[in-house]
């Protein structure tokens, strides 16, 4: 369960070169947790300074759509940046061999899908650290397959590769001949899990229009059609970060009307999903990592 797609104005790659980010995981090894912690807290505002458009996108999420005054929004931006250094050292800090502790709502969720013979879908998000999942939400039964942008660098995918193989999940990397599609509706057929995401517009891709955070926004169709299409059940799990070491994963039902048409079930499950994505951010509004004008029509 991995970082995912991108958007013509955010790249969705890790920062750094290859060699930056080995050294990273062998720091990892040798420094505590809190000591990257600590370096990263100084970092952060000169990040702030040379990133101008995620620094202006996050500013008006905080002061328009959270409806937070100017200088609450100025300290929630740097808030924002900050969770996702810690999301970013997490991550690496997983590759290292560091070990976190999970708190899991909805667990009975996947399980009963898990022991059911049809596959089944889960959409991921760019709030939290979704990744974070595929290293202990393991499936028990059912193979995983995971969509992810493919843009990342060597280091990250090697490393990815390497622990998320090891729980019984497949990385299905974005291909521009769009084989990509061929082997999820394979997947699906045989039985297995796929994740998406599903907050995020990029390239040509059809979209749906939902009402999300006051406002109307664009998600992505693809996830919802294919759920109908293949009609299967599907969840969404958001892994949020707590202090230190923890997280806390919520695992919900996502669903619509089977009766309707498939562009009324496609245009329900989006809703539906939009308005849990939109729950999960009121609670944790600095975890909402989407760096540019999500509303932008």
């Amino acid at each position: 369960m991995v970082d995912t797609l991108q958007h013509n104005e955010w790249s969705g790659k890790t920062d750094g070169l290859p060699w930056m980010q080995r050294s990273l995981i062998a720091m990892f090894r040798v420094l505590p947790l809190w000591l990257l912690y600590g370096v990263m807290a100084f970092v952060v505002p000169f990040y702030m300074i040379f990133n101008r458009k995620g620094y202006r996108a996050m500013y008006c999420f905080f002061h328009e759509r959270m409806g937070y005054g100017k200088w609450k929004s100025f300290w929630s931006v740097y808030a924002n940046h900050f969770r996702f250094g810690q999301i970013i050292l997490d991550r690496f800090g997983v590759y290292a061999g560091k070990k976190y502790r999970f708190e899991i709502d909805g667990q009975s969720l996947v399980d009963a899908l898990e022991a059911r013979p049809e596959g089944f879908v889960i959409l991921s998000s760019h709030v939290g650290n979704y990744e974070m999942a595929g290293y202990s939400m393991k499936p028990k039964i059912k193979k995983f397959n995971a969509l992810v942008f493919s843009g990342e660098t060597e280091t990250v995918m090697e490393n990815r590769q390497r622990v998320l193989s090891q729980n019984n999940i497949q990385i299905v990397p974005v291909k521009e001949d769009l084989s990509h599609l061929f082997t999820l509706n394979a997947a699906l057929d045989n039985g297995e899990i796929v994740s998406l995401p599903a907050d995020r517009i990029f390239g040509s891709q059809k979209n749906v229009e939902c009402q999300f955070l006051g406002a109307t926004a664009r998600f992505p169709m693809g996830a919802f059609a294919l759920a109908v299409q293949k009609n299967v059940s599907v969840l969404a799990v958001f892994v949020m970060k707590g202090r230190m070491r923890k997280y806390h994963a919520y695992v919900q039902e996502v669903g619509c009307n089977r009766e309707g048409s498939k562009r009324e079930q496609i245009a329900q499950m989006a809703q539906d999903f939009a308005n849990r994505l939109e729950t999960i951010i009121r609670c944790y509004p600095t975890q909402w990592f989407n760096y540019f004008d999500f509303w932008e029509q």
